[in-house]
C-alpha cells in the first residue's frame, strides 16, 4: 500500500520524536521472515522498552536528519527495520540478539550509540551494557566497599579479643 504525502510526513515525524528521544539504534535487514516472526519481534520488542518499526529508506533518512543517528543516514539500504532504545542503550541490542539467536535470517547493518557509528560485531558488546538499575546496584557496591572493610578494621581487635578469651577459657575448661 503506497503512502500519500500526509501520511509519510506522520511517519517521518513519529520516527524523528522517537530518535530525538532514543538512546541508541540498530538497523537489522530482515529479508526472507516471515509475518510471525515479525509479530513475534515486534512482542518483545514492547516488552523490552524498543521501538521498532520497519520505515522505507529515504523516509528514515529524514527521519534521523538533526539527531544523533544521522551517522546511519548512509546505511539505509535495502529492507530494514529501526529499533531506538528508549529506556536504556542496551535495549534494542539485546532484543535483536536475542531475536537473532532463533532466526538466521535477521541480519544486523548498523548500530549507533552516542552519534557514533559502530560495526555490526559490535552488537553483543552493545547488548551486555547494564541496564540502569544494573549500573547503580555496580555503583553502590564499589561506593559501599571502603566503608565495609573500614567497619570490619575496625570491629577486627574487639572480636579479636574475645576470641583470646574464649581460647583461654576453653583452654582452662580443660
Amino acid at each position: 500500500m503506497a503512502l500519500n504525502l500526509e501520511d509519510k510526513k506522520k511517519v517521518v515525524s513519529e520516527v524523528a520524536a522517537v530518535a530525538a528521544e532514543a538512546h541508541s539504534a540498530v538497523a537489522a535487514e530482515y529479508r526472507g521472515l516471515e509475518v510471525d516472526a515479525l509479530t513475534e519481534l515486534r512482542k518483545k520488542a514492547r516488552e523490552g522498552g524498543v521501538y521498532l518499526r520497519v520505515v522505507k529508506n529515504t523516509l528514515a533518512r529524514r527521519a534521523v536528519e538533526g539527531t544523533e543517528f544521522e551517522c546511519m543516514s548512509d546505511g539505509f539500504v535495502g529492507p530494514l527495520l529501526l529499533a531506538f532504545s528508549q529506556e536504556d542503550p542496551g535495549a534494542a541490542a539485546r532484543v535483536i540478539k536475542d531475536f537473532g539467536k532463533e532466526h538466521d535470517l535477521l541480519k544486523v547493518t548498523m548500530l549507533s550509540i552516542g552519534g557514533e557509528l559502530l560495526q555490526p560485531t559490535d552488537l553483543e558488546r552493545l547488548a551486555s551494557l547494564p541496564t540502569k538499575d544494573e549500573a547503580i546496584s555496580m555503583l553502590m557496591s564499589v561506593m559501599k566497599a571502603p566503608v565495609e572493610k573500614f567497619v570490619r578494621t575496625l570491629a577486627e581487635p574487639h572480636g579479636k579479643m574475645v576470641r583470646t578469651v574464649a581460647a583461654i577459657r576453653d583452654q582452662k575448661q580443660a
